[in-house]
């Protein structure tokens, strides 16, 4: 499911880093590797490289700044009436040894986890910021996607292979917008094509999404600052370029769902429809926000029209994260009734993306991306699937479902810390806001208890009252606040 994106812009007093401390060790995240991981990891730089020479082909990636876990090189140019996209993904194949102890570890975290004062790696920095990232000026192993689109944008051809890459630049959003602008052209020995060509065929892939009742959710980046007064939110509005370049890792995904059909083995990324109580509480959260929602409206035209510029509807859309619950993982080939997943009522398809999906674009952050691509690397080559991968897959789903739940409880929690930090001194103080929702169960000792979305700051916090009105408007005064025990309270006035 997609996740709130947050960064902490200043120096955060010591609590705060007591309640993340805290937080890792309630879930049990280990941000050291062990050390015969670390040695295998290390022992991979001598990896020779091997695969097809694509080192002429002009390669960029696409990254927010600083970043060093480089997943992904793009390279986009014209053919005939149509377009041919490159799409170079990190070969973790190439490194890490099946069954090994970097592999058993890898196995353990299942993902990197992300918070405001940075991630802990899915696997050791001389892997994910090194030798397997796509660091601009390397020849990298790679998994090159070859994938031919008409005018229209429709995936005509695919094909993966294992090739060798070099990206010519490390290119930010902002570098990329500029120049699609008009503005400041790209550095030197990039194409100068690549922004025309990235909006041209996003914005083709944008109209084919809508058209299949797909939606995209541009979550805005959270920030905390410090002021004068304390803390306070604000937001990153996007980019148009980052839709662009999430539909061409979308277009990657989908064409990969549509290898692993043919090979009859693979892993899916599933979605359920949103469950209508969320969307319900998403609408609450929208009048707190002063969101209008038309009646009639459903949720996923209504994302469209929303601009992450402004304020109100950043915050909205990081609330619209909550409509992604119940994504999953499902192996194909390893059951017999899965063939026949669609008749027996086993979701396939992935709801959001409106057609059937498969993460083959983050391996350095996956740990499913490395078994999708070696399906499609063995599938186009008219080899049988490893047998590693194949003994592998019918535990995948469960693996991905523990360590996202984990990282996710870690990107709630620290959502309460940051939450607690900017309502920090301020209790006693009155809020408007709406309840979204009152827990089931009746009331205790004469008092209902709920979550309230404040219009201003936009957080939510635990609300108790003698009566809960639900999606009605209310003044709640702030009661307590713990930034170690991420525990914001209200009640209401």
């Amino acid at each position: 499911m997609p996740s709130r994106q947050f960064a902490l812009d200043t120096a955060a007093p010591d609590e705060f880093y007591v309640a993340l401390a805290r937080l890792r060790d309630e879930l049990e995240i280990e941000s050291d590797f062990p050390p015969a991981a670390l040695a295998e990891a290390e022992a991979a730089v001598d990896v020779p490289l091997s695969g097809a020479d694509a080192t002429d082909v002009p390669f960029v990636t696409v990254d927010p700044p600083g970043s060093r876990d480089l997943d992904q090189a793009l390279h986009i140019e014209r053919d005939g009436e149509g377009y041919l996209v490159r799409y170079a993904i990190a070969s973790l194949g190439t490194f890490v040894e099946p069954g090994g102890a970097l592999d058993r570890e890898v196995h353990e975290r299942g993902v990197t986890v992300y918070g405001p004062t940075g991630s802990i790696p899915l696997h050791p920095p001389v892997l994910s910021a090194g030798i397997a990232s796509l660091l601009p000026g390397e020849d990298r192993p790679a998994c090159l996607w070859h994938l031919r689109l008409d005018g229209a944008g429709e995936l005509r051809d695919v094909r993966v292979e294992r090739a060798v890459v070099r990206s010519r630049a490390q290119l930010t959003y902002e570098q990329v917008q500029a120049a699609a602008d008009g503005g400041r052209p790209l550095p030197a020995g990039t194409p100068a094509d690549l922004p025309a060509l990235l909006r041209t065929v996003g914005e083709l892939r944008q109209d084919l999404e809508r058209q299949r009742g797909g939606v995209s959710l541009d979550i805005p980046e959270q920030h905390v600052e410090r002021n004068r007064h304390g803390y306070a939110l604000s937001y990153r509005a996007t980019l148009p370029v980052e839709g662009w370049n999430a539909q061409i890792s979308l277009l990657t995904g989908i064409a990969a769902a549509g290898l692993m059909r043919e090979a009859g083995v693979g892993i899916l990324r599933t979605l359920p429809d949103a469950d209508p109580r969320d969307v319900r509480r998403l609408r609450r959260a929208g009048a707190a926000l002063g969101v209008d929602w038309p009646d009639g409206t459903s949720y996923a035209e209504l994302l469209r029209t929303l601009d992450s510029a402004v304020p109100a509807h950043a915050a909205f859309l990081n609330e619209a994260t909550a409509l992604f619950r119940g994504a999953g993982y499902l192996a194909l080939g390893v059951e017999e009734a899965d063939e026949d997943a669609d008749d027996d009522g086993t979701i396939t398809r992935h709801a959001a993306i409106a057609s059937e999906y498969a993460h083959v674009t983050a391996p350095l952050r996956r740990l499913v991306d490395r078994y999708g691509l070696e399906i499609c690397l063995a599938h186009c080559a008219g080899e049988e699937v490893p047998d590693w991968v194949l003994a592998a897959l019918p535990g995948l789903p469960a693996t991905m479902a523990r360590s996202t739940r984990r990282a996710g409880a870690y990107e709630r929690g620290a959502v309460d810390a940051l939450e607690a930090l900017v309502l920090q001194g301020r209790v006693g103080e009155t809020f408007a806001g709406v309840i979204v929702e009152s827990d089931d169960g009746g009331k205790d000792g004469g008092r209902e208890r709920g979550t309230v979305v404040l219009s201003s700051p936009a957080v939510e916090g635990r609300v108790e009252g003698a009566d809960l009105p639900v999606g009605t408007s209310v003044q709640v005064r702030l009661v307590d606040v713990d930034v170690p025990e991420r525990r914001v309270r209200f009640e209401l006035a």
